[in-house]
């Protein structure tokens, strides 16, 4: 068993103040791999001071000694990037094959993302030919609460920890407790790559302890928070006495609207990436809405993927569905598959209880409902499971309407091969994201929703000026 006691506070790794142990669970086993300490306020405390201490240096060092980090934490990850792909993979469920490409894969394709947005990036520019004299600067907002949860470890560790980096922040990483280890090798990386001490800080800790305490800290300047609508609305509360930035990437309901003339593919492309990373990412098409003479087709297809796709553990190599990450998560997921059944929804494939021929593990049937009325429980609400609700619809308005009639407005969908006719649905999404006929947004596209799905932008130039305050200088003499 793995002992992870110990955090990352000023360049060192230190044994906590107090010591509460917490058990790490593989899902696919349910059996316990290692055991980490949740901090407490003490722990809280020594992180926020190394990084306020270290922010007095780290927020003047040039472009060029930010640069030369991120290039040597890009060297380094790579190295390591099959211990962060083992780790991801035991700690929260990813199939072994997905966890090297996709999870740990995330990082390295955001870092050089960082690296080229850095490289370009003016934080020094006149502010127009009318004003000669006139500086707007662009410097680091100061002490930075980096809060991370378990479905994309790294994506979320990378696309947070690299743009305050580059902005002159210093920071705390709170990963989440359910999923630590591939956060613990993360700090060794950053130990290796020669980052300077108090910089990066890490700590271990649940919402209510370590992630309460630097939402109220007053030596926290910005908190960058990714997890749940309910969680980031309790931060935002408790940030909003010390006059903190928050930063807010919540939980989405996507739609994917299929339209008579997609083409063939799109309704088994839907299906998959609804089911990939076994259902848990906030971007997913969990609502695929049919036009009506192509709905009957898009229910059989739909039902014949989830019926195809394996499932196993994740140790396993090859393409198919791990377990869901925990014990409370497959719980919450057969709540929300026996209400869909429950409001009369048509169950066209899985349903809940463990597959056949499985015991124990945290496993869920892929899972399609048909017949899906949009005020349904399970079409409102994020289930961040293997399941799929299908609407069908008649005309493009109807489509629209469906599509936003939803608390989020992460990520929708659109397939239709009429570019016209994508183009003018897109505009119409109330969504931060829109991706059509399966193509994906690419490296430095900025990340995030909107309504319920959360504030900011990670990713690109707008994930670097998340980190960064504005300021204007009048009179400048050079």
């Amino acid at each position: 068993m793995l002992d992870k006691r110990e955090f990352y506070i000023n360049g060192q790794w230190v044994l906590p103040a107090n010591a509460r142990d917490f058990d790490v669970i593989d899902p696919s086993t349910e059996k316990v791999i290692g055991v980490i300490a949740l901090g407490d306020q003490a722990d809280t405390d020594a992180a926020v001071a190394a990084a306020k201490a270290a922010f007095e240096s780290w927020s003047v060092s040039s472009k060029n000694d930010r640069l030369g980090l991120l290039k040597r934490i890009l060297k380094t990850y790579e190295k390591r990037s099959e211990d962060v792909a083992e780790a991801i993979s035991r700690e929260m469920g990813a199939p072994i094959d997905m966890a090297r490409t996709q999870q740990a894969g995330s990082g390295p394709w955001h870092i050089e993302a960082f690296i080229r947005t850095l490289n370009d990036f003016e934080f020094e520019r006149v502010l127009g030919p009318h004003a000669p004299n006139e500086r707007i600067l662009y410097e680091p907002a100061g002490v930075c609460a980096l809060i991370t949860p378990w479905n994309w470890p790294m994506n979320q560790i990378a696309l947070k920890v690299m743009p305050a980096l580059a902005a002159g922040c210093t920071m705390v990483l709170k990963p989440s407790e359910i999923a630590p280890l591939s956060a613990m090798v993360f700090a060794e990386i950053m130990h290796e790559a020669g980052t300077p001490p108090g910089v990066f800080n890490m700590l271990n800790g649940d919402g209510a302890g370590v992630g309460t305490q630097l939402s109220v800290h007053p030596d926290v300047d910005l908190i960058s928070f990714t997890g749940s609508t309910r969680a980031g609305a309790l931060i935002s509360k408790n940030a909003a006495d010390t006059y903190k930035r928050v930063h807010l990437e919540l939980g989405g309901k996507g739609a994917n609207i299929v339209f008579s003339d997609a083409d063939d593919k799109a309704v088994k492309r839907g299906a998959l990436l609804c089911f990939n990373n076994t259902g848990q990412s906030c971007n997913a098409p969990t609502r695929m809405l049919v036009q009506r003479d192509r709905y009957d087709e898009a229910v059989a297809t739909a039902a014949a993927v989830a019926n195809a796709c394996e499932v196993g553990p994740a140790s396993k190599e090859g393409r198919h569905c791990g377990p869901v990450v925990s014990r409370l998560q497959f719980d919450k997921i057969q709540n929300y598959i026996n209400a869909g059944i429950e409001e009369g929804a048509r169950l066209v494939a899985g349903g809940p209880g463990l597959p056949d021929g499985i015991e124990s593990g945290y496993f869920v049937k892929p899972t399609v409902f048909a017949d899906v009325s949009n005020d349904m429980k399970i079409a409102q609400e994020e289930i961040f499971g293997p399941v799929l609700s299908i609407i069908p619809f008649d005309t493009e308005d109807e489509a629209i309407r469906i599509a936003n009639d939803t608390p989020y407005g992460l990520t929708n969908y659109v397939q239709s091969q009429d570019g016209a006719k994508c183009d003018r649905v897109a505009r119409r999404l109330r969504s931060g994201m829109v991706e059509m006929n399966g193509q994906p947004r690419s490296a430095g596209s900025p990340f995030g929703g909107m309504k319920a799905s959360g504030t900011g932008r990670e990713g690109g130039v707008w994930g670097l000026e998340e980190f960064l305050e504005v300021k204007s200088i009048s009179g400048w003499a050079d």
